[in-house]
């Protein structure tokens, strides 16, 4: 008897810059302006080993780490890193990417530095790629942070903007909301929100009610509130709106930075945290049963049946 339940097998890379010839102090930075093109191979290049890796393990849907073509630029201003942004669909990491997802039949979230040269406008976007290296569409960063904690400062608002709710053309694209996108892949419904996002409130039910059935969260995070948040809101999320979550961090210190990211990515599901499979330290690999989504709560549970309606607001009378 055949198996008719929905299984895949996804993974997140949790890693950090692979460009090995970084300066030895952050005032040497400026020397790396004609080199831009070499961070970003060197991290293309690398993620690419590590999708072959994941491919080895049975993987068939990989996200990267948010930002992944470089460094994390955003713990100082410095225009230098400006020029790394590029053409979301034609530009030459998708177009490199989709060559590698069409070779190893994998579907991939890349999130990487986007320039729209029709509005002028930069955004941290997450491209969505098909197995068959086919551009199914992308996510702008809604919520861009700025500020600082007790380890470091972060300005992203300084290299990119809030994502405008633009992120046509998205051939895969089945969500109604504009700011939030849902694609339709061979493997299920899938959703991005990018690092921040993962705070409001009203994120992950929006990507459940236009469908998604498995959230990437491609993040860069440090810090001693947002570490213990990370391990509480993916699963709090998953549970409440019945859908898995994986989410991704880097993991180590970048040259010449000596910021530490936490690492810590993992997949979660309605019913708890899935067991890590991975063979390889910078890939965390997951086997997720969609199936689970359509079946009885077994916690007795049926928030959708018992959700008050009538003390809603208007745009959030629908079932998540």
């Amino acid at each position: 008897m055949s198996d008719s339940r929905r299984r895949v097998r996804a993974a997140l890379t949790e890693t950090v810059n692979a460009y090995s010839a970084m300066p030895a102090t952050v005032a040497e930075l400026h020397t790396l302006k004609d080199r831009l093109d070499d961070i970003r191979k060197a991290n293309v290049d690398h993620h690419i080993d590590l999708m072959r890796q994941a491919r080895a393990q049975g993987v068939q849907v990989i996200c990267f780490g948010e930002l992944f073509t470089a460094p994390y630029f955003a713990l100082g201003t410095d225009p230098m890193w400006l020029p790394m942004a590029e053409d979301a669909q034609t530009g030459p990491t998708t177009c490199q990417l989709s060559a590698a997802a069409r070779e190893l039949q994998m579907i991939v979230i890349a999130p990487l530095y986007e320039m729209d040269y029709a509005q002028g406008k930069r955004y941290n976007t997450a491209v969505v790629i098909g197995e068959k290296g086919e551009y199914l569409g992308k996510f702008r960063k809604a919520h861009i942070p700025y500020g600082g904690n007790e380890q470091g400062e972060f300005h992203e608002n300084f290299y990119y903007g809030r994502g405008d709710g633009n992120n046509t053309p998205a051939p895969g694209n089945i969500s109604k909301d504009p700011l939030f996108p849902v694609f339709q892949t061979s493997l299920g419904k899938i959703g991005v929100c990018t690092c921040y996002d993962r705070h409001f409130d009203y994120v992950v039910p929006c990507l459940a009610r236009q469908g998604a059935e498995l959230v990437f969260c491609p993040s860069i995070t440090f810090g001693n509130k947002s570490e213990r948040m990370w391990m509480v809101e993916f699963p709090t999320d998953a549970a409440r709106h019945n859908v898995f979550i994986g989410g991704s961090n880097r993991r180590g210190v970048e040259p010449p930075w000596t910021q530490p990211y936490f690492g810590k990515s993992y997949f979660v599901g309605p019913n708890g945290h899935l067991d890590n499979l991975s063979k390889h330290p910078n890939l965390v690999v997951a086997d997720l049963d969609l199936t689970t989504l359509s079946e009885p709560d077994p916690s007795g549970w049926n928030l959708p049946r018992d959700r008050r309606l009538d003390w809603l607001p208007e745009p959030q009378r629908q079932p998540t």
